[in-house]
Protein backbone atom coordinates (compact mmCIF):
# COMPACT_ATOMS: atom_id res chain seq x y z
CA UNK A 1 0.00 0.00 0.00
CA UNK A 2 1.23 3.48 -0.85
CA UNK A 3 1.78 6.11 1.76
CA UNK A 4 -1.28 8.28 2.45
CA UNK A 5 -0.87 11.88 1.24
CA UNK A 6 -0.03 14.34 3.98
CA UNK A 7 -2.88 16.56 5.11
CA UNK A 8 -2.73 20.34 5.19
CA UNK A 9 -2.02 21.33 8.79
CA UNK A 10 -3.99 24.20 10.30
CA UNK A 11 -3.45 26.16 13.52
CA UNK A 12 -6.50 27.68 15.26
CA UNK A 13 -5.87 30.89 17.23
CA UNK A 14 -8.95 31.69 19.31
CA UNK A 15 -9.65 32.13 23.02
CA UNK A 16 -13.07 30.43 23.04
CA UNK A 17 -12.52 26.68 23.71
CA UNK A 18 -16.02 25.64 22.67
CA UNK A 19 -15.73 27.40 19.31
CA UNK A 20 -12.26 25.91 18.78
CA UNK A 21 -13.54 22.39 19.40
CA UNK A 22 -16.40 22.86 16.96
CA UNK A 23 -14.15 24.36 14.31
CA UNK A 24 -11.64 21.55 14.74
CA UNK A 25 -14.36 18.97 14.14
CA UNK A 26 -15.39 20.77 10.96
CA UNK A 27 -11.82 20.91 9.68
CA UNK A 28 -10.85 17.37 10.65
CA UNK A 29 -13.84 15.98 8.74
CA UNK A 30 -12.31 17.25 5.50
CA UNK A 31 -10.13 14.52 3.93
CA UNK A 32 -7.30 16.93 3.08
CA UNK A 33 -7.23 19.05 6.26
CA UNK A 34 -6.22 18.51 9.89
CA UNK A 35 -5.89 20.79 12.92
CA UNK A 36 -2.33 20.56 14.22
CA UNK A 37 -2.79 22.81 17.27
CA UNK A 38 -4.64 25.58 19.07
CA UNK A 39 -3.54 28.81 20.78
CA UNK A 40 -5.49 31.35 22.86
CA UNK A 41 -3.15 34.35 22.68
CA UNK A 42 -0.35 35.89 20.66
CA UNK A 43 2.51 34.43 22.70
CA UNK A 44 1.11 30.91 22.43
CA UNK A 45 0.39 31.43 18.74
CA UNK A 46 3.93 32.54 17.89
CA UNK A 47 5.32 29.58 19.83
CA UNK A 48 2.93 27.16 18.12
CA UNK A 49 3.82 28.39 14.64
CA UNK A 50 7.54 28.02 15.40
CA UNK A 51 7.13 24.51 16.81
CA UNK A 52 4.34 23.07 14.66
CA UNK A 53 5.07 24.86 11.37
CA UNK A 54 1.43 24.85 10.21
CA UNK A 55 0.43 25.35 6.59
CA UNK A 56 -2.21 27.89 7.59
CA UNK A 57 -3.45 29.88 10.59
CA UNK A 58 -7.04 30.77 11.47
CA UNK A 59 -7.03 33.87 13.70
CA UNK A 60 -9.74 35.68 15.67
CA UNK A 61 -9.68 39.46 16.10
CA UNK A 62 -10.25 39.34 19.87
CA UNK A 63 -7.72 37.29 21.81
CA UNK A 64 -6.53 37.03 25.39
CA UNK A 65 -4.14 39.91 26.23
CA UNK A 66 -3.76 41.00 22.62
CA UNK A 67 -5.37 42.04 19.37
CA UNK A 68 -5.60 39.64 16.44
CA UNK A 69 -4.53 42.34 14.01
CA UNK A 70 -1.26 42.84 15.90
CA UNK A 71 -0.68 39.09 15.89
CA UNK A 72 -1.25 38.91 12.14
CA UNK A 73 1.34 41.65 11.60
CA UNK A 74 3.85 39.78 13.79
CA UNK A 75 3.21 36.48 12.04
CA UNK A 76 3.57 37.96 8.57
CA UNK A 77 6.78 39.77 9.50
CA UNK A 78 8.35 36.46 10.55
CA UNK A 79 6.47 33.94 8.40
CA UNK A 80 5.71 35.88 5.25
CA UNK A 81 4.38 32.87 3.31
CA UNK A 82 1.98 31.65 6.03
CA UNK A 83 -1.64 31.99 4.81
CA UNK A 84 -3.91 33.57 7.42
CA UNK A 85 -7.69 33.60 7.47
CA UNK A 86 -9.56 35.67 10.05
CA UNK A 87 -12.64 34.01 11.57
CA UNK A 88 -14.36 36.49 13.85
CA UNK A 89 -17.64 37.66 15.37
CA UNK A 90 -16.69 41.28 14.63
CA UNK A 91 -18.46 42.85 11.69
CA UNK A 92 -16.75 42.45 8.36
CA UNK A 93 -17.50 46.00 7.23
CA UNK A 94 -15.26 47.43 9.95
CA UNK A 95 -12.51 44.81 10.26
CA UNK A 96 -12.08 43.02 6.92
CA UNK A 97 -9.98 45.72 5.27
CA UNK A 98 -7.93 46.16 8.45
CA UNK A 99 -7.24 42.41 8.47
CA UNK A 100 -6.11 42.44 4.84
CA UNK A 101 -3.86 45.43 5.46
CA UNK A 102 -2.33 43.56 8.41
CA UNK A 103 -1.49 40.63 6.13
CA UNK A 104 -4.43 38.23 6.23
CA UNK A 105 -5.69 36.65 3.02
CA UNK A 106 -9.33 36.49 4.03
CA UNK A 107 -12.07 37.37 6.50
CA UNK A 108 -15.16 35.40 7.43
CA UNK A 109 -17.79 35.85 10.12
CA UNK A 110 -18.26 33.11 12.72
CA UNK A 111 -21.98 32.92 11.95
CA UNK A 112 -21.41 31.64 8.41
CA UNK A 113 -22.51 28.10 7.41
CA UNK A 114 -19.97 25.30 7.72
CA UNK A 115 -19.69 24.93 3.94
CA UNK A 116 -18.75 28.61 3.56
CA UNK A 117 -16.09 28.28 6.27
CA UNK A 118 -14.56 25.27 4.51
CA UNK A 119 -14.71 27.05 1.16
CA UNK A 120 -12.96 30.08 2.69
CA UNK A 121 -10.16 27.90 4.10
CA UNK A 122 -9.63 26.11 0.78
CA UNK A 123 -9.71 29.36 -1.21
CA UNK A 124 -7.06 31.01 0.97
CA UNK A 125 -4.92 27.85 0.83
CA UNK A 126 -5.14 28.05 -2.96
CA UNK A 127 -3.60 31.53 -2.82
CA UNK A 128 -6.77 33.55 -3.32
CA UNK A 129 -8.37 36.23 -1.15
CA UNK A 130 -11.67 35.39 0.53
CA UNK A 131 -14.29 38.00 1.41
CA UNK A 132 -18.06 38.02 1.25
CA UNK A 133 -19.53 39.23 -2.02
CA UNK A 134 -20.75 42.34 -0.23
CA UNK A 135 -17.22 43.34 0.79
CA UNK A 136 -15.17 42.15 -2.17
CA UNK A 137 -15.78 44.97 -4.63
CA UNK A 138 -15.26 47.95 -2.33
CA UNK A 139 -12.38 46.50 -0.27
CA UNK A 140 -10.40 45.12 -3.18
CA UNK A 141 -10.91 48.29 -5.20
CA UNK A 142 -9.46 50.42 -2.40
CA UNK A 143 -6.65 48.03 -1.49
CA UNK A 144 -5.47 46.79 -4.86
CA UNK A 145 -6.45 49.63 -7.20
CA UNK A 146 -5.97 52.54 -4.84
CA UNK A 147 -9.49 53.86 -5.32
CA UNK A 148 -10.76 56.16 -2.61
CA UNK A 149 -14.24 56.86 -3.92
CA UNK A 150 -16.02 55.08 -1.07
CA UNK A 151 -16.59 57.22 2.00
CA UNK A 152 -16.37 55.63 5.47
CA UNK A 153 -19.65 54.07 6.58
CA UNK A 154 -19.20 55.66 10.00
CA UNK A 155 -16.61 57.93 11.68
CA UNK A 156 -15.39 54.90 13.66
CA UNK A 157 -13.82 53.60 10.45
CA UNK A 158 -11.44 56.58 10.58
CA UNK A 159 -9.80 55.21 13.72
CA UNK A 160 -6.47 53.43 13.49
CA UNK A 161 -6.27 49.80 14.58
CA UNK A 162 -4.95 50.75 18.02
CA UNK A 163 -7.45 53.60 18.43
CA UNK A 164 -10.28 51.22 17.56
CA UNK A 165 -8.98 48.74 20.12
CA UNK A 166 -8.92 51.40 22.84
CA UNK A 167 -12.39 52.61 21.78
CA UNK A 168 -13.79 49.09 22.06
CA UNK A 169 -12.23 48.55 25.48
CA UNK A 170 -13.74 51.84 26.65
CA UNK A 171 -17.08 50.55 25.42
CA UNK A 172 -16.58 47.40 27.49
CA UNK A 173 -16.38 49.60 30.59
CA UNK A 174 -12.62 49.37 31.15
CA UNK A 175 -10.90 52.41 32.74
CA UNK A 176 -7.74 53.89 31.27
CA UNK A 177 -5.53 52.22 33.88
CA UNK A 178 -6.81 48.74 32.97
CA UNK A 179 -6.58 49.45 29.24
CA UNK A 180 -2.97 50.54 29.70
CA UNK A 181 -2.22 47.38 31.64
CA UNK A 182 -3.96 45.11 29.12
CA UNK A 183 -2.16 46.70 26.17
CA UNK A 184 1.17 47.07 27.98
CA UNK A 185 1.13 50.84 27.43
CA UNK A 186 1.43 53.84 29.76
CA UNK A 187 -1.60 55.72 31.04
CA UNK A 188 -0.48 58.96 29.29
CA UNK A 189 -0.35 56.99 26.02
CA UNK A 190 -3.92 55.81 26.55
CA UNK A 191 -4.98 59.40 27.30
CA UNK A 192 -3.34 60.43 24.03
CA UNK A 193 -5.31 57.76 22.17
CA UNK A 194 -8.51 58.94 23.86
CA UNK A 195 -7.87 62.52 22.74
CA UNK A 196 -7.25 61.44 19.15
CA UNK A 197 -10.43 59.35 19.19
CA UNK A 198 -12.46 62.30 20.48
CA UNK A 199 -11.02 64.50 17.73
CA UNK A 200 -11.77 62.00 14.95
CA UNK A 201 -15.28 61.28 16.22
CA UNK A 202 -15.92 64.97 17.00
CA UNK A 203 -16.69 64.19 20.65
CA UNK A 204 -16.37 67.01 23.19
CA UNK A 205 -15.53 65.29 26.48
CA UNK A 206 -14.55 62.01 28.16
CA UNK A 207 -18.05 61.25 29.43
CA UNK A 208 -19.50 61.55 25.95
CA UNK A 209 -16.69 59.37 24.61
CA UNK A 210 -17.41 56.60 27.12
CA UNK A 211 -21.16 56.70 26.46
CA UNK A 212 -20.59 56.65 22.69
CA UNK A 213 -18.18 53.72 22.98
CA UNK A 214 -20.55 51.76 25.22
CA UNK A 215 -23.43 52.31 22.79
CA UNK A 216 -21.24 51.22 19.87
CA UNK A 217 -20.23 48.00 21.64
CA UNK A 218 -23.82 47.34 22.72
CA UNK A 219 -25.09 47.63 19.14
CA UNK A 220 -22.57 45.05 17.99
CA UNK A 221 -23.30 42.48 20.67
CA UNK A 222 -27.10 42.43 20.35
Amino acid sequence: MGKAPEKTRILIVDDHPLFCEGLQRVIDRHPELVVCGQAADAVAAMKAVAELQPDMALVDISLEKTNGLDLIKCLKSKYEELPILVISMHEEALYAERALRAGAQGYIMKNQPIKIVRDAILKVLAGDIFLSEKMSTSVLARLLLGKKDDQPVSPVELLSDRELEVFQMLGEGKPSRQIAQDLNLTIPTIHSFRNRIKEKLQIQNSTELTLHAMQWVRERTQ
